[in-house]
């Protein structure tokens, strides 16, 4: 248990720097070279792993729990049918649901972080 207190602390930048992986893999496929900014989005995560700052910290949970509301409203909008989608978009509204919820969890995380514990 001790050991996943010392490791807990990083799963949300973990979490985001595998989510912009794949976004850059799933876009590279197709774009190509296009797709090479993308990894410029881990830069602030890979920094916090190397050398961790509560401001950055704080920053960062408080800019993804912002994206990530605004994504559940999207999500519930969806969800209620406010804004008509085609039948193969709507197949991909669990796996959404799922990445929606998970973005929120981890920006809360990282601000817990910043709050109660200092690096």
């Amino acid at each position: 248990m001790e050991r996943f207190n010392t490791y807990s602390k990083f799963v949300p930048y973990l979490y985001f720097l595998v989510v912009i992986a794949y976004w850059f893999t799933d876009l590279n496929k197709s774009e190509g070279i296009k797709a090479y900014p993308i990894l410029l989005f881990g830069i602030p995560f890979l920094w916090q792993l190397i050398k961790p700052n509560n401001k950055l910290n704080f920053t960062l949970g408080m800019t993804f729990v912002c994206l990530s509301s605004y994504m559940i409203l999207a999500y519930l909008s969806d969800v209620f049918n406010i804004v008509n989608l085609s039948i193969q978009t709507k197949q991909f509204v669990f796996y959404g649901g799922l990445f929606v919820v998970a973005n929120f969890i981890m920006a809360l995380w990282m601000i817990r972080n910043s709050l109660n514990r200092s690096f």
